[in-house]
């Protein structure tokens, strides 16, 4: 009997969300050969499981339910584990989120498995799967693998691993309607969300974040940051000094205490480059750093460094990318 692989899939806004199927590709390099299942969980997620189906899973479980319209650990753990129960996977698999960084103890400890968070890149050697995942505040990588036959809970950062490319071949899966049962008592009762966000794109998705520091002077000096976020399709984010001194929220801190994002581009904006901002952004694949400090400890981790007032250079790049993309 093959092993079985479980993505627990993720949606925002009534879409999958990318990290989904990063999951899925995740859940191919760590089983090889082995059967994939994802889990679709929430309110009119119905229409999303052709979609997921067609990234080359082998099924789909639906556990649609009004009562799963909002996130509830306590309610939504409940309807995963008894799914799990039955599927007996051999890994668990979610996305390093919020949400996947909420839900995966709680599968692990129901379980009864091993975990490993943060998870960048999978690979195998021989008949072992080696996890890489950043430690020290990124300082270092470490590589663990399983010991013993017992089941794997798995976390991937956002941005790391490929996704798997959803082709449409939602055929050659199947598709199963689970019943949802709620629990008997409820601890917790969501009534409402109120979403922050960073703007139009998902900071923790981000191919593109400009980012602010205290060097934006006020809430106002985040509005040129906005514009050439707005040019590039990007997310804006901002150090912990920024939110501190109240220029905007906390949903967009970026840091050791924030959001981790490893975007294709980061730009650091009047961002001085303390450790713990760094543990949020250094493993972006290319840094540009504005700052009219030239000592900066930005510039360390740089690819790229602009001397100057941001409000000066952030301006100039946004017109210069505008009629680049024009």
């Amino acid at each position: 009997m093959s092993k079985v692989h479980v993505i627990v899939a993720e949606t925002r806004g009534g879409k999958l969300r990318q990290v989904t199927f990063e999951a899925v590709q995740a859940a191919r390099q760590a089983g090889g050969g082995d059967r994939l299942a994802a889990v679709l969980i929430g309110a009119g997620v119905g229409s999303l499981a052709d979609e997921l189906a067609g990234a080359g899973v082998d099924a789909v479980h639906v556990i649609d339910s009004p009562a799963l319209e909002f996130y509830n650990p306590e309610v939504y753990g409940a309807a995963l584990n008894a799914l799990l129960d039955r599927l007996q996977p051999d890994t668990v698999i979610f996305g390093h989120t919020a949400i996947g960084r909420d839900l995966a103890p709680a599968a692990a400890a129901h379980l009864q498995a091993g975990q490993i968070s943060d998870v960048t890149a999978i690979e195998r050697s021989g008949a072992d799967v080696l996890f890489t995942r950043p430690v020290y505040a990124g300082k270092a990588f470490e590589q663990k693998k399983r010991t013993g036959g017992g089941p794997l809970v798995v976390t991937v950062r956002p941005n790391n691993i490929a996704p798997a490319a959803a082709d449409g071949a939602a055929g050659t899966a199947s598709v199963t309607a689970e019943a949802y049962d709620a629990p008997p008592s409820l601890r917790t009762v969501i009534k409402d969300v109120v979403r922050k966000m960073s703007g139009r794109v998902d900071l923790a998705e981000a191919k593109i974040v400009v980012s602010g520091g205290r060097g934006v002077k006020s809430a106002d000096g985040f509005k040129p940051l906005e514009e050439l976020a707005g040019v590039l399709n990007a997310a804006v984010g901002a150090s912990r000094g920024a939110c501190d001194a109240g220029y905007c929220d906390y949903a967009l801190q970026i840091g050791q205490t924030g959001k981790v994002v490893t975007p294709e581009i980061y730009i650091a904006c009047g961002i001085s480059g303390a450790i713990q901002h760094l543990a949020g952004m250094s493993q972006s694949r290319i840094i540009i750093a504005i700052n009219k400090d030239a000592e900066a400890p930005i510039f360390k981790v740089a690819d790229y460094g602009i001397v100057g007032d941001l409000f000066d250079v952030v301006p100039l790049l946004t017109e210069e990318f505008r009629k680049a993309l024009a």
